[in-house]
């Protein structure tokens, strides 16, 4: 039997996900997942560069897995745990700090789009490649799903493992990045891409009214063959086959092809909301305990290989 591979991605909540979250990155990843040794963390330091509210952090926790779990992510097909259980990552990323200079971590683009802005980079934002490749590295990790925009976090992962390897001696398996397909812009009720900050989503989780809310907002142009804003989304729900026929038989008629909008949506939003509600904190707690002692026996193995190379263990 073939060794599966493993693979590892980051789960970091930042407030209620929009349909644009689940088929931009959530789903592709649902669709994968099975298919490796799959790590999921919740990425809770991470969160700290930015997030300064303890409720919210926890908050932003307990959401992230219940989304993923809700979204399809078996737990006992994966090991889903929390970054700040397993003290490996931090360590791991001093040492790498230890390693890189402060002109490449210059060239990091959170850090640079901070400066550029005007704005405070703190320490943990100009250092997070390092616990990033942290992260990564700690579970010879062979495989980690990112979007086109986030490939130089595995370049910067990469590096820190050849740095490492031509230090102290092989070590590290430097990562492949596997970019996820773009399911293309999905738009926001506006017609603009659809993002938190512009506030035009239609909730994930959202109960049906507050769907049927969101799409008949949708903003309709009556100049074209068909609501083309609408359109748009329903193509993420069905066929163009079968929306030709639907379309065509209810020209001009945009509340029909709102409400079968509306109905398309709740047919595949609906059992994951069930399915959301029905997980306490406790369960979330639970998934995580588990998920912690198995990824801290990968993390504290190889750890115990990096102490004897750098000297710290005697």
């Amino acid at each position: 039997m073939t060794e599966k591979k493993r693979l590892l991605t980051g789960l970091q909540s930042s407030g209620a996900l929009h349909i644009g979250n689940y088929f931009g990155s959530i789903k592709p990843f649902v669709d994968m997942y099975e298919g490796y040794e799959s790590f999921l963390m919740v990425a809770d330091y991470h969160a700290l560069t930015s997030l300064k509210d303890p409720k919210l952090v926890q908050e932003c926790i307990y959401n992230s897995v219940k989304d993923f779990v809700a979204a399809g992510v078996d737990p006992s097909k994966a090991v889903i745990f929390k970054q700040s259980d397993v003290q490996e990552h931090t360590e791991l990323a001093w040492i790498f700090d230890c390693l890189v200079t402060v002109p490449f971590l210059e060239l990091g683009h959170a850090y640079k789009d901070k400066v550029a802005k005007g704005l405070e980079a703190n320490a943990g934002l100009f250092t997070y490649p390092m616990l990033m490749a942290a992260d990564i590295l700690l579970y010879d990790t062979v495989i980690v799903p990112v979007g086109e925009d986030q490939r130089q976090h595995i370049e910067y992962a990469r590096e820190a493992a050849a740095k490492f390897n031509n230090t102290y001696g092989q070590t590290f398996i430097e990562p492949k990045e596997h970019i996820v397909k773009a399911v293309g812009t999905i738009p926001g009720t506006d017609g603009k891409k659809m993002s938190k900050s512009y506030g035009n989503t239609i909730p994930l989780f959202g109960t049906k009214e507050e769907i049927q809310k969101a799409v008949m907002s949708i903003v309709t142009d009556s100049s074209g063959q068909k609501p083309e804003n609408v359109y748009a989304i329903h193509k993420l729900f069905r066929t163009e086959a079968e929306l030709e026929t639907l379309y065509a038989e209810n020209a001009g008629k945009y509340k029909n092809l709102k409400d079968a909008l509306v109905e398309d949506i709740e047919n595949v939003i609906g059992p994951m909301r069930e399915k959301r509600n029905s997980i306490s904190n406790d369960d979330v707690k639970k998934i995580l305990a588990d998920g912690a002692a198995k990824a801290k026996a990968v993390a504290s193995a190889k750890m115990e290989d990096v102490r004897q190379k750098v000297g710290v263990a005697i």
